[in-house]
């Protein structure tokens, strides 16, 4: 898990991502784009895959207004695909990558003009939803720009302080809006409330330290933000249909045998 947006163009061969409890494979010449925050891994790759992965600063995602659309479907967990692929695209990511990893700071920042120039282009040129293909989420119309712009604040407040002791009114109150109003407008744009919102972050940070560490699951619930071990169970098994010791289990076995 981390705080950017994270841009995947598979060059040669094939990526099958784990993402958020989905399998889902991208091959070459596609590029994908994702939220970070969501937990997610390349559990498969033939031999030979070759992919370019850039990850997107959050100040550039959110900077333009004629992004709206776009980053209202990133936040709610889609696995975006471009419909279009330029034959240079690959020459432009390979560069990019050999730019940001100089260390030259002038070049870093005209690597980020660019892929902000690019996000613009994908949102014109269309993409989908791998999730599912032609689901009202990819094919929606804009929305106001404030109540998106007031939406993405609490967003970022939960993927923040989600592990922390907050509530919805915390995260209407960061928003400068009545709890009620904050409520309201949330649950109308992401589809479910702030406190479902928060638990979801939560199940995201423990599914990432089962996956990462040692950690027993008692230390895993307080880590994630639960304040007992039986909410943490309860939330765990209704969202992902099994318990934490036995996702811990399945994903370490599916790791040991694709290293095999």
């Amino acid at each position: 898990m981390h705080s950017q947006v994270e841009m995947n163009l598979v060059l040669d061969g094939a990526m099958t991502y784990w993402f958020d409890g989905r399998e889902l494979t991208v091959r070459a010449g596609s590029l994908c784009i994702f939220w970070g925050m969501i937990p997610h891994q390349v559990i498969g790759r033939p031999e030979g895959t070759r992919f370019v992965c850039i990850y997107v600063p959050m100040s550039i995602f959110l900077g333009s207004p004629a992004l709206q659309r776009f980053s209202d479907a990133v936040f709610r967990g889609a696995v975006i695909e471009t419909s279009e692929l330029r034959t240079y695209e690959e020459d432009i990511f390979l560069r990019w990558r050999e730019e940001l990893l100089s260390g030259d700071h002038a070049l870093e920042e005209i690597v980020k003009q660019e892929l902000t120039a690019r996000l613009l282009r994908l949102e014109r040129d269309g993409w989908r939803d791998l999730r599912e293909a032609g689901s009202a989420l990819a094919n929606a119309g804009g929305a106001d720009a404030a109540r998106i712009q007031r939406v993405e604040s609490m967003l970022r407040f939960i993927a923040e302080h989600a592990t922390d002791d907050i509530s919805a009114e915390d995260v209407g109150r960061y928003a400068g809006l009545h709890p009620n109003y904050a409520m309201s407008i949330f649950k109308d744009t992401i589809g479910h409330t702030i406190n479902q919102a928060i638990v979801r972050h939560r199940l995201d940070t423990a599914q990432s330290l089962l996956i990462s560490t040692d950690l027993s699951i008692t230390d895993v619930a307080f880590e994630s933000g639960f304040g007992s071990t039986s909410r943490f169970y309860e939330a765990f098994a209704t969202r992902f249909r099994e318990k934490p010791s036995a996702f811990r289990k399945r994903i370490r076995a599916r790791a040991t045998k694709s290293v095999e």
